[in-house]
C-alpha cells in the first residue's frame, strides 16, 4: 500500500492535532467560510497542524455547510493532506526515475537508519515522518526532498545524517543544512531574455482593443506549449464570446510531468513576466481576475511571489485602473495544489481549485464556456503566457520570425538523467534531439524520453528528429537515459507505477488496466513472459483510448513506446520454450494461513 493510501485509508480517530477550535474558527473566517477555498482552508490546516484530524474535518464541514464525507472527500485526494500526524518534520523524498537513477535509494536507506522508521511511517516518538512522492520538480538536482515545504536538493549521505540530527534537535526547518534549489539555465532564447519592459507590454495591450490584442496573439501563431498545441488566439475568442456573469484568466502551474522544471525556473527567474501575460489574457477575455494555479511542491515559493505581485500592485500594474487604464481592474490570486498529478488537466484543475477532487469533467461543454465556478474560463500555462507578455512588446511578425513555419518561436526544455549538464535550455522549434544531447554533454546514450512519461521513449536512430508541432511535440521535458540502465526495469517500470499511483481513479481503464500493464511488465522482466503477453499490451491501447482524459489516454505509453521502439528488451526477456507460464505459485499462496494453523505445508503429499 502506498504512502497516501496507508495515511488516508481509514477514516481517523486520532484527534493529536495541535489546531484548536480557535485556530480553525481563524483560518474559515480569513476564506470567508467559501466551500470553494476548501483547499487553502485543508492546506492551512495542515500546515499549522502536521493533519487535518476528524475534530477539524467536522469544524471545517459545518462551517461551510458540507458533510465530514463531503471534506474527506478532498482532503483525502491530495498526496499532501493527511487525516493522521505526519510528524513535526514530514520528509518527502522524491521516488522518480531520475531520482533513483542518481542514487535515490542509499538516500532512503540512509534516513531511515537514521530516523528509526521505514518510509511510510513516522518515529515513534511522533517527530519525523517519512514518505515517497512523486517527481517535485527537480529533476536537474536529484536526490532531492521536500521537508516541511522547504526543497533539499543533491542529497549525500553526510547532509542526510546531518538534516537527521537537525530535526531530532528541533532546530527550525530553515535552519538545516541543505543545499539550495539552483535554476540552472544553460542556455537562454527570446522568451528568457530580460530584453523587454513589461510595463510597456501591458500599457501596449490596453491601449488597443480587446479583440485586436487576440488578433495580435493570432497572427503570431503562438500555440499552447502544454503539448498538444491549441492555438492561443482561438481559445481566447472562444472564451472572450462566451456568455457568463464573469470571465476568468487561469495560469496552470501543476508541472507534475516528472522531468519537466521549466516552470519552477521561470516562476523562480522571470515572474513578472508571466504576470504581465497573465495581465495581457485577461484584458483580452474580458476577465478581471487571475488564478495562478501553482502546484504543493512550489509551496517554497509563495512568500517571494507573493511579494513580486504586491510589488507590482504598488507599481500598478496590478488592482484597480491598471497601468492607468480606466475601468480595467485586474488581479491575481495564488491557488495552491495538494498534490496531484492529474490536476495538470485542465478541467481537474478547475474541480481542485474550486475546492474538490481534481476528477476531470466530461468535455463538452469546455472551460472557455463553463469553467471556473461554471463561468467562461481560458487556461494557459505559464511558458504561454510569458510568450504572449513578449509578442506584445516585439510583435506579432518578431515572433513568427522564429522557429519553423508551423510552430513559432521557442521552446523551453527541462533536460535530466544521464547529461554533463542537466537544465533549462531555451531553443527555438526545430532543433533536433541531437542537437539537445550535445549541448547537454549526453554520450553513450540509449534512449531519450521525450515529453515525460506519457511522452515517446525514443531510440538513437530517431535522434535526428526534430522538436517542432509537425514533428515531435513535446510539453519540455527530454530525460536521457544512458546505454548502463535497464531500460525496462529502471524506467519504463517506474513510469508505470507513477500513473498506478496518480490515476484519479475515475475511470476503469486508467485505474485498473495500469495495473495490469504492470503485471505483465513485471512478469517479462522476471523472465516468465511469453509472446502473448507483449501481443496483449499492445491490443490493449484500444481500451486506454476510452479513458475521459489525456492523462489517462496515455498512461500506458512508457510501455507502448519502448515495445514500438525497443521491442528487442521484451523479446530478449522471453521464456521461449513455452506458450504459456503459471504465475500461480502455491506454496507462496498457502504461507500465511500456515503460519496462522502452525503448519508446515508438504506440497508433494500429505500435510501433517
Amino acid at each position: 500500500m502506498d504512502n497516501k493510501q496507508s495515511r488516508n485509508s481509514e477514516f481517523s480517530n486520532n484527534d493529536n492535532c495541535s489546531c484548536e477550535c480557535n485556530d480553525l474558527e481563524a483560518i474559515l473566517a480569513k476564506y470567508n467560510n467559501d466551500p470553494t477555498r476548501l483547499m487553502d482552508i485543508l492546506i492551512e490546516v495542515q500546515t499549522q497542524c502536521g493533519c487535518v484530524s476528524e475534530k477539524a474535518v467536522k469544524v471545517i464541514a459545518k462551517a461551510i455547510n458540507y458533510s465530514s464525507v463531503d471534506v474527506v472527500q478532498t482532503l483525502s485526494f491530495y498526496h499532501f493532506l493527511s487525516q493522521t500526524p505526519t510528524g513535526k518534520y514530514a520528509v518527502y523524498l522524491n521516488d522518480s526515475a531520475v531520482a533513483e537513477m542518481m542514487g535515490r535509494e542509499e538516500i532512503a536507506k540512509v534516513f531511515e537508519e537514521e530516523v528509526g522508521c521505514k518510509f511510510g511511517s513516522v518515529s515513534e516518538d511522533g517527530n519525523i515522518g517519512l514518505f515517497n512522492t512523486s517527481c517535485i520538480g527537480m529533476n536537474d538536482q536529484e536526490p532531492s526532498a521536500i521537508i516541511n515545504r522547504r526543497v533539499f536538493t543533491k542529497l549525500t549521505k553526510e547532509k542526510v545524517i546531518k538534516i537527521v540530527k537537525g530535526m531530532k534537535n528541533d532546530l527550525d526547518v530553515e535552519d538545516l543544512v541543505g543545499t539550495e534549489v539552483q535554476s540552472n539555465i544553460l542556455k537562454q532564447g527570446p522568451i528568457l531574455t530580460k530584453d523587454s519592459n513589461l510595463g510597456e507590454a501591458v500599457k501596449k495591450a490596453i491601449s488597443m482593443k480587446p479583440e485586436d490584442v487576440i488578433e495580435e496573439i493570432k497572427q503570431s501563431n503562438l500555440r499552447g506549449r502544454g503539448g498538444a498545441g491549441f492555438p492561443t488566439a482561438m481559445k481566447w475568442r472562444f472564451c472572450r464570446n462566451a456568455h457568463g456573469e464573469k470571465h476568468y484568466i487561469f495560469c496552470n502551474a501543476d508541472e507534475g510531468e516528472p522531468g519537466t522544471f521549466k516552470d519552477r525556473v521561470i516562476l523562480t527567474e522571470r515572474p513578472q513576466l508571466l504576470f504581465a501575460g497573465m495581465t495581457i489574457a485577461g484584458y483580452a477575455i474580458g476577465s478581471d481576475e487571475g488564478i495562478l494555479y501553482l502546484r504543493y511542491e512550489y509551496k517554497f515559493m509563495e512568500e517571494y511571489l507573493e511579494g513580486v505581485l504586491s510589488k507590482l500592485r504598488e507599481e500598478g500594474l496590478l488592482g484597480k485602473d491598471v497601468a492607468g487604464e480606466p475601468g480595467f481592474n485586474f488581479d491575481i490570486r495564488i491557488q495552491f495544489g495538494g498534490g496531484a498529478y492529474i490536476c495538470g488537466e485542465e478541467s481537474a484543475l478547475l474541480e481542485s481549485a474550486e475546492g474538490k477532487r481534481g476528477e476531470p469533467r466530461d468535455r463538452p461543454p469546455f472551460p472557455v464556456v463553463k469553467g471556473y465556478l461554471q463561468q467562461p474560463t481560458a487556461v494557459n500555462n505559464v511558458e504561454t503566457l510569458c510568450a504572449v507578455a513578449k509578442i506584445m512588446h516585439k510583435g506579432a511578425k518578431w515572433y513568427r520570425s522564429l522557429g519553423t513555419l508551423d510552430s513559432t518561436g521557442s521552446k523551453l526544455i527541462s533536460v535530466s538523467g544521464d547529461c554533463e549538464k542537466p537544465g533549462v535550455y531555451e531553443v527555438e522549434w526545430g532543433f533536433t534531439v541531437n542537437d539537445i544531447l550535445e549541448l547537454v554533454g549526453a554520450k553513450n546514450v540509449q534512449a531519450v524520453q521525450v515529453g515525460g512519461p506519457s511522452g515517446n521513449c525514443i531510440a538513437p536512430n530517431e535522434f535526428d528528429r526534430k522538436l517542432a508541432y509537425e514533428d515531435l511535440s513535446t510539453g519540455g521535458s527530454l530525460i536521457v537515459i544512458g546505454n548502463e540502465r535497464d531500460l525496462l526495469k529502471d524506467i519504463v517500470l517506474n513510469f508505470t507505477e507513477f500513473f498506478i499511483e496518480e490515476s484519479c481513479g475515475s475511470c476503469v481503464p486508467c485505474r485498473a488496466m495500469t495495473v495490469q500493464y504492470k503485471n505483465k511488465l513485471e512478469k517479462i522482466i522476471r523472465g516468465n513472459g511469453v509472446a502473448e503477453d507483449i501481443d496483449l499490451m499492445l491490443a490493449w491501447e484500444n481500451v486506454m483510448i476510452s479513458n475521459r482524459c489525456g492523462l489517462g489516454q496515455t498512461a500506458a505509453n512508457p510501455i507502448l513506446s519502448t515495445i514500438k521502439n525497443f521491442r528487442e528488451l521484451y523479446e530478449e526477456k522471453l521464456n521461449k520454450d513455452t506458450d504459456f507460464v503459471s504465475e500461480f505459485n502455491l506454496e507462496a499462496a498457502v504461507q500465511e494461513s500456515c503460519k496462522t494453523a502452525n503448519r508446515i505445508p508438504n506440497l508433494g503429499g500429505d500435510h501433517e
